[in-house]
């Protein structure tokens, strides 16, 4: 068993290889002592020869010469070779090539004495010459080569046996009771050299470990992303990892041992971590804390803009550990982080929140002082079109635009804030008077409607402004707010690009649109909606033609409720998708009861191509009802064309393939585009009412009634006028040939739909229609307005 495999004489866990392989290497370090020891023994024999006369001595050292050269020459391989020596297995052969080399020479030792012992003539000085000297040699060689088990054990039984043999052959008691004690002797040897080994091994894996363990210690200590350094109960720096050095400037590891908390921070200002300023006193709190020894931190900020957040941290002994991490940029995460919980990310003005927060401090402030405050709500007009036309980048480009010149409108005592979409607030905190905030909201209508170089493009919008002022109006900021923004809505209902101050009054209107929307949403789930229908007169056959289909709502309190008043809340509430799929389903039923001759329009909201599939909806309604697609007709204002262009050409061309019409209703109110005629899938044309005013003086507007008419007419579309409540006005219509329909209070006004069937199959007109009719031979018909 190697080496590698025992200590102590006993099996062991196996030695690190490169321990076992140094201790090899040590086997053939050193050549002096061996071959000192082979030239005295050499001498020895020579001796022995001249004492006896017995030149057989001679053989022997002879053959020791013999085996110290080759073992010499052994040796000068192995140190050649070493470099390549770097496993355990290549190195074990050199192990046994020795073993056998130092037993062979042992052995030849012993046999030296076996001869001295049993030659004849014998000699006494020979005997104890060959003895003493084989058994010093013997123990010389165990003391050398302790380190391997091996060749301890095969040098000692290569000695003992020829000994003990030579002993044993005198055959007297005295001999042999000497050759037994050599037994003990020589496992005497054995278990000193075994000790030896095992202390020696021992200390060395102990030594090897303790290196490993400061190596792996010292390699954590200097990657640590913390500075460490560790205070001796007398505050002097005994440990100190690279990072410290690197955060605050301390000497290097070889000088920083023996520093003060002083002198370290000394170093700091040297190396610019800490300002020279504040050294005085974070020195007297840095040694108040080492010395005080609790748990505690300690922030220095740093003429580099860092921040150093020193913790410590009690020993048992006394002492302290010092950790210290660059925050710096966790700080400035934090800072962002809130930020961007206070600001609005696209303009960097507050936001509603943070907005919140300082309009309650302000309010406070003005209030304990008498003073006035003004809240200006502003909300920006045709932002939507921006989005739409130029897309979001543009949007947002406008909105960044806007804020730079609210900032330089606003004072510098102002806040400014973005409430978001296209909404901002202004907050005068200072004294103010309501002529103050006038002049302030004229001059924010008046800057944002300049215009804006956006991309390229030249935008104009407008703004609208509510006024808000404290204490008059509230002095808590939400009713603050609540109030401004009622006064906006007032500023956009009076036509836009102006302001309003809040009035009381503002608030019970705003109440009652509340009520309104709650009660729209009830009447939608409880059926209180009523359709009503207007006829349009065919101007050829002198019949109803086409009756157009308009909503009614008969509130319990309110009366009739004008459709102006509650459609547009509906659109805002988003209900008029489902009041649309209602009114179409209702006319779409009551036009199956009327003769197959007579259509039905049905007017359709932008929102609802907007929000809604209106192909789908109608494709659906008529297969429920089971009306002929040719009878429905559906009508939409020139508002529904300027959506997205696209997507409404495609969802007005699947209407147009299923049969259905489409009619272009109170045409000339809107952009009055004539590329729409030619660009999207219509039937119908309808002359708004408003082309019928001066008519009867003829000139320009009825040059303009009747090119619009048929230029219509030419494209291959019907053309019908609105609003026609003179027997005047009904002959100037009926004297253009390209005119089909007419529509009006002077037929009839909007009626339910028993009214209007009463009417499809009565043979006789109404008493007014008849005389109409009797003029331009027309049979006369109804339809709902």
């Amino acid at each position: 068993m190697s080496i590698l495999q025992r200590q102590g004489g006993q099996p062991q866990k196996k030695l690190p290889p490169e321990i076992y392989i140094s201790v090899v290497d040590s086997l053939y370090a050193d050549a002096r002592s061996l071959f000192i020891g082979m030239a005295t023994v050499g001498l020895a024999m020579l001796l022995a020869a001249w004492k006896t006369g017995d030149w057989a001595y001679v053989v022997f050292v002879c053959g020791l010469t013999l085996l110290s050269a080759l073992r010499a020459f052994d040796m000068g391989n192995f140190r050649r070779r070493r470099p390549d020596l770097n496993t355990v297995d290549a190195v074990r052969t050199w192990e046994t090539r020795y073993v056998f080399g130092s037993a062979a020479q042992v052995a030849l030792l012993g046999i030296w004495c076996l001869y001295a012992f049993t030659v004849v003539p014998t000699d006494n000085f020979v005997r104890l010459l060959s003895f003493s000297v084989t058994l010093g040699y013997l123990v010389g060689i165990a003391g050398r080569n302790f380190g391997s088990d091996r060749l301890v054990t095969t040098q000692s039984a290569s000695a003992a046996i020829p000994m003990i043999g030579a002993l044993w052959l005198q055959g007297d008691v005295f001999h042999i009771g000497l050759g037994i004690l050599l037994l003990p002797f020589f496992v005497g040897i054995k278990f000193i050299s075994d000790r030896l080994r095992k202390t020696l091994f021992e200390a060395v894996v102990t030594a090897r470990e303790n290196r490993l363990l400061a190596l792996r210690f010292d390699t954590a200590l200097n990657n640590m992303s913390h500075g460490l350094s560790m205070f001796s109960p007398d505050q002097r720096l005994v440990v100190a990892n690279k990072r410290l050095t690197a955060l605050i400037g301390a000497r290097s590891d070889a000088d920083h041992n023996g520093l003060t908390p002083r002198e370290l921070l000394l170093d700091g200002v040297a190396a610019g971590s800490v300002f020279r300023s504040e050294f005085e006193s974070l020195a007297t709190d840095f040694e108040s804390r080492v010395a005080a020894a609790d748990r505690s931190k300690l922030l220095i900020e740093s003429p580099d803009g860092r921040t150093l957040d020193f913790t410590f941290q009690p020993m048992d002994d006394g002492g302290s550990v010092v950790l210290v991490e660059d925050i710096t940029e966790r700080r400035n995460a934090e800072a962002k982080i809130r930020h961007l919980a206070r600001y609005d990310a696209l303009t960097g003005l507050p936001n509603r929140t943070y907005f919140h927060e300082q309009m309650e401090e302000c309010l406070a402030a003005a209030l304990m002082y008498g003073e006035c405050s003004a809240v200006l709500f502003v909300d920006l007009d045709q932002f939507k079109q921006v989005n739409d036309t130029l897309g979001h980048p543009a949007g947002d480009a406008l909105l960044c635009a806007v804020s730079d010149r609210l900032r330089h409108i606003a004072g510098e005592t102002d806040v400014v804030a973005r409430f978001g979409g296209d909404e901002f607030v202004i907050l005068r905190a200072a004294a103010i008077s309501d002529d103050e905030a006038a002049a302030l909201a004229d001059r924010i209508v008046d800057e944002l409607e300049e215009p804006y170089d956006i991309d390229g493009h030249e935008v104009v919008i407008g703004a609208s402004v509510g006024i808000a002022v404290s204490p008059r109006d509230g002095v808590d900021a939400d009713l603050l707010l609540k109030n401004a923004d009622m006064a906006l809505y007032r500023a956009k209902a009076d036509g836009r690009g102006a302001w309003r101050f809040f009035k009381p009054e503002m608030d019970v209107q705003a109440q009652a649109r509340r009520g309104l929307e709650l009660d729209l949403r009830n009447a939608l789930a409880s059926d209180a909606f009523r359709l009503f229908y207007q006829p349009l007169i065919n101007l050829k056959t002198r019949r109803i033609s086409t009756c157009e289909a308009l909503l009614r709502w008969p509130h319990p309190e309110r009366g009739m409720v004008s459709p102006a008043e509650f459609i547009p809340i509906a659109e805002e509430m988003g209900l008029i998708v489902e009041i649309g799929t209602w009114v179409l389903r209702e006319a779409c039923t009551e036009c199956s009861k009327w003769p197959n001759n007579v259509h039905v329009a049905v007017n359709f909201s932008p929102i609802q191509f907007r929000r809604g599939s209106v192909p789908d909806m109608i494709r659906k309604v008529l297969q429920e009802t089971g009306l002929a697609a040719h009878r429905l007709e559906v009508e939409i204002t020139e508002s529904v064309l300027l959506q997205d262009t696209q997507a409404i050409h495609a969802a007005l061309q699947q209407i147009c393939d299923m049969g259905v019409q489409i009619s272009l209703d109170d045409f000339g109110t809107g952009y009055s585009s004539l590329s729409y005629l030619h660009s999207f899938p219509l039937h119908k044309v309808k002359i708004d009412r408003s082309f019928l005013e001066g008519l009867e003086a003829g000139g320009r507007s009825l040059i303009l009634f009747r090119g619009i008419a048929r230029l219509s007419a030419e494209l291959g579309m019907s053309v019908a006028v609105e609003g026609i409540e003179t027997e005047e006005q009904l002959a100037l219509v009926a004297s253009e040939p390209s005119i089909e329909e007419v529509q009006g209070w002077l037929f009839s006004a909007a009626v339910p739909g028993s009214q209007i069937r009463q009417l499809l199959i009565s043979s006789t007109p109404p008493s007014a229609l008849d005389r109409k009719a009797a003029k331009l031979r027309l049979v006369p018909g109804t339809s709902s307005r």
